[in-house]
């Protein structure tokens, strides 16, 4: 008998950790290869991991909501591969070395630290962004005690000092005078904005915010304070093109085997769009403009709860309206039962989504 360490998997790249949402094996059960052992759940999608070995869950490591980093071992799986006496037995799958390179290598080369200070504490662009938000300083920053890797802060850490910071009453600070002047100027303390009371009526319904949702509000926020937001109006007279999509539905169904709906129709107009007008294809990181090479389109989609995701369709500019259409409607499928991976919802570089015909 051997042991074998399941270990986080790599999800993308730009993702360090996950949080276990559900554990689907107990242990001392059986499992076989590829059987879901348990759910995942990044800030992007949710996923199940399966195990790569058949034997029994001995052990857990981790447990329900629980935030794990990338290439860590979360299981112990007793298999019924002999174990052999010429050699020790490595129970650390060598991906896993390679998983650990890939994320650091990762973090460094798509996440650049922001350091402000002496320290030498990485805080990702998430962490970063909700301090600015809240009016946290790096000396604030530095004091939180991190649960992630290496001690990192991770999400959950610095949302759970915004929460005990208000909760705290507001201190003035001291200004310290060296010798008295008729034009003596104090800091202000940073206006803290309070949330507005709300009331409820005889018969109101109380609906907790699933996981996802309260995701889409702190990446909307978030969103808010990365680049100002502004919103133009242009209409388009788009008759021949609903015209001739009334026309050729029938046809095209028949001959590909895919419905011709709008989506792919605006998404082949956005990609020539791009091609002549490259700059709409970019990306804000502080003071500097990323301009992307490559045309990838995020198209909304709805999930089965209610909530939207984001599939992309990668190289978009290299695809005819027939591979637009297939993958669109894959996609948009497999949107509707959970079934995208993590990659499959990364490296979008320009939105579109559908408020109804």
């Amino acid at each position: 008998m051997a042991q074998y360490e399941l270990i986080m998997p790599k999800m993308g790249e730009s993702i360090a950790e996950a949080t276990i949402i559900r554990w689907l094996k107990n242990e001392g059960e059986m499992i076989e290869v590829d059987e879901p052992l348990l759910e995942i759940a990044t800030d992007k999608v949710d996923s199940e991991v399966p195990s790569p070995q058949s034997g029994t869950l001995i052990k857990k490591l981790f447990n329900e909501n629980d935030v794990v980093a990338v290439g860590a071992v979360v299981a112990l799986i007793e298999t019924n591969q002999p174990t052999s006496t010429a050699a020790p037995i490595v129970t650390t799958p060598a991906s896993a070395i390679e998983i650990e390179k890939t994320v650091n290598s990762s973090i460094e080369t798509h996440t650049a630290p922001i350091i402000q200070n002496d320290g030498n504490r990485f805080y990702s662009p998430l962490v970063m962004n909700i301090a600015r938000t809240e009016g946290i300083s790096m000396t604030q920053l530095e004091s939180i005690t991190g649960t992630g890797k290496e001690g990192r802060v991770t999400k959950r850490d610095i949302l759970a000092f915004v929460e005990n910071k208000q909760q705290q009453p507001i201190e003035k600070p001291v200004t310290e005078v060296a010798a008295p002047k008729n034009d003596i100027k104090t800091t202000e303390a940073p206006k803290t904005v309070n949330k507005p009371a709300i009331s409820l009526n005889a018969g109101d319904e109380i609906i907790e915010m699933d996981r996802m949702r309260k995701l889409i509000a702190d990446h909307m926020v978030m969103s808010k304070s990365t680049s100002p937001h502004v919103t133009s109006f242009v209409e388009a007279d788009v008759t021949n093109l609903v015209m001739w999509r009334d026309k050729m539905k029938k046809v095209f169904e028949t001959k590909e085997g895919e419905k011709l709906t709008f989506t792919p129709l605006f998404i082949e107009c956005l990609v020539k769009a791009i091609k002549d007008f490259s700059m709409i294809n970019i990306s804000v990181d502080g003071d500097r403009i990323i301009k992307r090479k490559n045309v990838n389109i995020g198209m909304a989609a709805a999930l089965p709860t209610g909530n939207l995701i984001v599939p992309v369709i990668k190289n978009a500019d290299t695809k005819n309206l027939i591979g637009l259409t297939r993958e669109v409607n894959d996609l948009a499928n497999r949107a509707r039962t959970n079934k995208l991976s993590p990659d499959e919802i990364q490296g979008g570089s320009y939105t579109i989504t559908n408020v109804g015909t």
